[in-house]
């Protein structure tokens, strides 16, 4: 067969784009392919069995719809564009996530898709229940919390909140981090898988959770009203309030759902009760919630069922993996464990080593210090010793000097009391000179009164005797030679003896009162420097008295 027969039966292919929650994917699709080869083989690359909860979406005119699965691909009115995009999502949601869900990768894809319609606000969520739900989501992509690891600002770049709850509370993203980590740190030990079923039985229990809205009407002239589907039946809400519904239609109390055009027909089971029938804006809206009726009820039938030879392996499979991961993942945490303590006991032994290098270097040093001390307190007490012996001699020689001054004192003493002896007599001296003094005195006034009256008396006797000499020879002056005037001339001459005489004693008594008066100032002066002496010695005897104190 040549070549270009080879290539002449090769089928003609178109390009697709298969986007998941999570990564991107492309296939070449030939042109005959139906939904199902397209689907089955997406399938296939995500390793997936549990197909009957998913579908292949599309946006057309704005408006969202699935791929069906026994038409072919390029029949649908699907987007002309190459290569054409479908979104890989959960059509179907189940009842009770941990007992339907089997697969670990049918949980994953679950766990993203709800996680994100969460932070889409697509399902309502409470603050606090967000917080919850982030510090899981937190474990299954971190796993364990390790603050030695896990630093301040290392969920900064992480999309855990909606923004509404972001502007519902005045909160900064550290204060938020610090609430989720609170969370997170709570969850250690919790394996991904784990962390992400946690996540979806809290988020299974949302009344948004797995229902799909459509707007309808009662009356063909306006919409008010809107349309839930889910896992256990249809709802019928306000257009305001889509968490309480104003009446449901369990699967099992239905008995019927028709589909004509925009109407759409809910017949109960109970023939006696009413049909309920509504409208749509649309024939596609119509169908796509005809569609999604007629899945959701057929996994209702099925759940009650007896299960198929597949899902019953399956779940033994799933079971059996569980069970291995189990162990798996209690060899693993005892592995970790024990590398725990293993590094605990090494960074106690670490802690212990330092501590004894440490408790040798304090040691060491403490020994130094010792025997420097002990240099010290040698070189101190032979410093001590030689003081010891300096103060004995000091001591020695203050005793000596005590001693001394005792016998100084008692000399001092006896000086005093000869020098107080010797001022008493000198006292008693002054005393009598002064008594003397004054008697001397009063005799030199009596003597110098004695000596005026006699100097008075003698010039009375002078000039009466010439009053009498001028009266009784009134010539001689004349007659010097006259004979008998040598006899009046001896009388005169013996008058005059007399009267030289009395003046001789005149002045020796003079004489005599002047050396007594000089015998007197110097007596006064020398008995001035007597005592001038006795001072200086009282006072060179108080000083001696004041060191003999100091130096007791």
């Amino acid at each position: 067969m040549s070549i270009r027969g080879l290539k002449k039966k090769q089928p003609k292919t178109f390009k697709v784009r298969i986007i998941t929650v999570d990564a991107e994917m492309e296939f070449s699709c030939e042109m005959k392919w139906k939904g199902k080869d397209l689907f089955d083989l997406v399938c296939r690359a995500l390793g997936l069995r549990e197909t009957w909860f998913f579908g292949l979406q599309y946006t057309i005119k704005g408006m969202c719809t699935w791929l069906k699965m026994d038409k072919k691909v390029l029949d649908q009115e699907i987007p002309k564009e190459d290569p054409i995009s479908f979104h890989f999502l959960a059509k179907f949601y189940p009842e009770k996530v941990e007992e339907e869900l089997l697969q670990e990768i049918t949980q994953h894809l679950f766990f993203l898709q709800v996680k994100k319609q969460i932070l889409d606000e697509e399902i309502y969520c409470s603050p606090e229940a967000t917080v919850l739900l982030a510090s899981y989501a937190v474990q299954a992509k971190y796993g364990d919390y390790d603050p030695n690891f896990h630093e301040p600002g290392f969920l900064a770049h992480d999309e855990l909140l909606p923004k509404r709850v972001l502007r519902q509370y005045q909160l900064t993203a550290e204060m938020w981090e610090e609430k989720i980590t609170a969370w997170y740190a709570e969850h250690r030990g919790i394996a991904r898988d784990e962390a992400e079923m946690n996540y979806l039985k809290i988020a299974q229990d949302l009344e948004m959770y797995g229902v799909n809205y459509f707007p309808i009407a009662q009356n063909k002239n306006h919409t008010d009203l809107l349309l839930g589907v889910d896992a256990k039946g249809i709802h019928i809400y306000s257009i305001n309030n889509r968490f309480s519904p104003n009446k449901s239609f369990e699967w099992s109390s239905i008995r019927n759902i028709s589909c004509s055009e925009k109407e759409l027909t809910i017949k109960p089971l109970d023939k006696k009760a009413e049909v309920f029938k509504f409208f749509s804006s649309q024939l596609k809206v119509n169908k796509l919630i005809f569609q999604l009726c007629i899945g959701n009820h057929d996994l209702f039938m099925r759940r009650r069922k007896v299960d198929s030879i597949e899902i019953q392996q399956m779940k033994a499979q799933a079971r059996e993996e569980k069970a291995r991961k189990k162990m798996e993942n209690q060899r693993l945490a005892r592995e970790k464990q024990l590398r725990e303590e293993a590094e605990r006991a090494k960074e106690e032994l670490e802690r212990r080593l330092f501590q004894l290098e440490d408790e040798a270097r304090q040691a060491n040093e403490a020994l130094l210090r010792s025997q420097e001390a002990a240099e010290l307190l040698a070189e101190k007490a032979q410093i001590a010793e030689e003081e010891a012996k300096l103060l004995a001699q000091n001591a020695a020689e203050a005793e000596q000097e005590r001693q001394r001054l005792e016998l100084t004192a008692l000399k001092s003493k006896e000086e005093k009391r000869l020098m107080e002896q010797k001022m008493r007599e000198a006292e008693l001296i002054a005393v009598k000179l002064v008594k003397e003094s004054d008697r001397r005195a009063k005799e030199a006034e009596h003597l110098k009164q004695d000596l005026h009256e006699a100097r008075e008396a003698e010039r009375k006797a002078k000039q009466k005797l010439l009053d009498i000499t001028r009266l009784n020879y009134p010539h001689m002056a004349k007659y010097p030679q006259y004979s008998p005037g040598d006899n009046r001339d001896a009388n005169f001459d013996k008058g005059s003896t007399k009267l030289d005489l009395k003046d001789i004693d005149l002045k020796r008594l003079s004489f005599e009162i002047e050396r007594e008066r000089l015998d007197y100032l110097e007596k006064s002066r020398k008995f001035e420097d007597r005592l001038k002496e006795l001072k200086s010695e009282i006072h060179a005897l108080k000083l001696e008295e004041k060191q003999a104190g100091l130096y007791s």
